[in-house]
């Protein structure tokens, strides 16, 4: 096996697939790229609608937060992929870019590159739209944006139709760039099955390259660095340990392994690395810092006056983005999400009726103002991280949560549901005061498998990475993945991570070639 690459990408989740695809394109870069699972051989994974199964399986890291004080000091599951293609094979495949105004902070943090604008060609690169309106949808890419139809559920249309009617745009699918409306969800499946980034960009034909190397079941350690530059990584492998080296190192390992590793490194926050019994070789305070995450409200659920039909898409079926204070309101970034699910969705200790028998609109805040951190308990890969979100830690996020759940409650009440909707369930009707829902809200909100932020990108000099996404301080190390987001965009951020590694990746092949 070679142990000298021209690059190792650590993670083959949604940003590592991507990097290591578009830099092996190049055929004299030897490419390795190293995954703590394996190659996914569980067929309930292509399944669209059996996602909701997956978590606790061999393959999902299965993290876990601290008590968080105001979520009823609730202990959250944090599911993450442990396999080639990451949580992108554990997720519910929607797909949405984000509005453009979510990408300002990035454009502060690190330029134009980072904006909406200068993010499109990434995303038109990875695209493959089922149906293309124009020249900002990709229409030839690897990955499959699918735009359901006749699919649809008859309860989510019905829930549309309410939405539309209290005055929500109407919007053909999320991905336009005025994101503030309702419709059904865009997928990224094929052909009826789950279509994982690294199904997407690590095909067969991709995986024969000579000059690609896939290293599964590689769990890193460490990285080993000398100086200001990192010459290797640390990996066990059945037990075995070795030292994998490369001319430059790119982190793709996601939100809460990236910056566990370089804190094994000896890269942090000097007191915590002490209290970890990790020596600091440099220090870098803000490591594992500004961690966000999207909660949603598992949920506002009502019985229906007749069954349900069973989804046949992945339960959650349409988003709906609005602004809080008036839904009629188009123009900006929302604050707000409601999704509907054509299945009912209880948190853990909420009691919820039978499949077929209910429906459910969950609720969230797209932006929220609260911020946690993530640290090392030990030394070792196998020292749990210590995870506090902070969930609902700020005003403005219970507020806005609050708002949300009285906005859900409007559309569930609406008489475009009168066909469907019997019993307001959860909360249930004598649920009104705002103390009453912020109380349900707590026992309720469960996340929304989003964490984002803990090595941000900036120009500042406490930031992780530079604009370059180059680990600040080290001269062939760079992140690539969701811990360098500044700030959240307002959905799922699934596409904003692969739009993130295509930009990189292309701007990092013009910088070698150049070299």
């Amino acid at each position: 096996m070679k142990r000298h690459f021209d690059v190792l990408v650590i993670g083959a989740g949604s940003a590592g697939s991507v990097v290591a695809s578009r830099l092996s394109e190049d055929r004299s870069c030897q490419v390795g790229l190293i995954e703590a699972g394996t190659m996914p051989d569980d067929p309930d994974i292509a399944d669209p609608l059996k996602w909701t199964m997956l978590q606790g399986r061999a393959y999902d890291w299965s993290y876990r937060t601290v008590p968080q004080p105001f979520t009823a000091n609730r202990v959250h599951e944090w599911p993450r992929g442990k396999i080639v293609g990451g949580s992108s094979c554990l997720h519910a495949m929607a797909y949405v870019r984000g509005h453009p105004d979510d990408f300002e902070p990035w454009v502060q943090a690190g330029g134009e590159r980072w904006s909406y604008r200068g993010l499109l060609p990434g995303f038109i690169r990875s695209e493959a739209f089922t149906a293309s309106d124009g020249p900002t949808r990709g229409k030839s890419g690897p990955l499959d944006v699918y735009l359901p139809d006749a699919e649809v559920s008859p309860v989510v249309r019905a829930y549309i139709a309410a939405g539309r009617s209290m005055g929500a745009p109407a919007l053909s699918d999320h991905n336009s760039g005025e994101m503030v409306g309702t419709s059904p969800n865009s997928l990224n499946i094929r052909d009826g099955k789950r279509l994982s980034v690294a199904d997407a960009y690590l095909p067969p034909r991709v995986m024969a390259r000579p000059n690609l190397t896939l290293l599964a079941g590689h769990e890193v350690e460490h990285l080993v660095l000398d100086g200001h530059r990192v010459t290797g990584v640390s990996v066990v492998c059945e037990g075995q340990t070795r030292t994998l080296c490369a001319d430059r190192i790119v982190l793709c390992a996601g939100a809460v392994s990236t910056p566990l590793i370089l804190m094994r490194s000896g890269i942090g926050c000097p007191d915590t690395l002490k209290q970890a019994d990790i020596r600091c070789l440099a220090d870098r305070s803000e490591v594992g810092r500004n961690l966000q995450d999207h909660l949603l409200a598992l949920g506002n659920v009502y019985s229906t006056k007749k069954p349900v039909p069973p989804s046949r898409l992945q339960h959650s079926e349409s988003l709906m983005y609005l602004h809080s204070d008036d839904p009629t309101r188009s123009m900006g970034s929302p604050d707000i999400v409601l999704a509907c699910v054509v299945a009912p969705s209880a948190a853990e200790g909420l009691n919820a009726p039978l499949y077929g028998s209910a429906f459910t609109i969950l609720c969230g805040v797209t932006h929220p103002t609260s911020r946690g951190r993530i640290t090392p308990s030990g030394p070792g890969r196998n020292d749990a991280p210590v995870i506090d979100p902070h969930y609902m830690e700020t005003e403005h996020d219970r507020a806005t949560f609050r708002m949300a759940l009285k906005r859900a409650r409007m559309v569930g009440h609406h008489e475009a549901l009168d066909e469907w909707r019997d019993t307001e369930i959860l909360p249930g009707a004598p649920v009104q005061s705002d103390a009453e829902l912020d109380a349900f809200i707590a026992r309720a909100a469960s996340t929304h498998h989003h964490p984002a932020g803990t090595c941000r990108m900036g120009l500042d000099t406490e930031a992780i990475v530079d604009p370059d996404l180059r680990l600040n301080g080290f001269d062939n190390a760079f992140v690539v993945d969701a811990s360098v987001m500044p700030a959240i965009p307002s959905g799922p951020i699934n596409a904003a991570i692969v739009a993130i590694a295509e930009t990189w990746a292309a701007s990092s092949r013009v910088t070698a070639a150049a070299a």
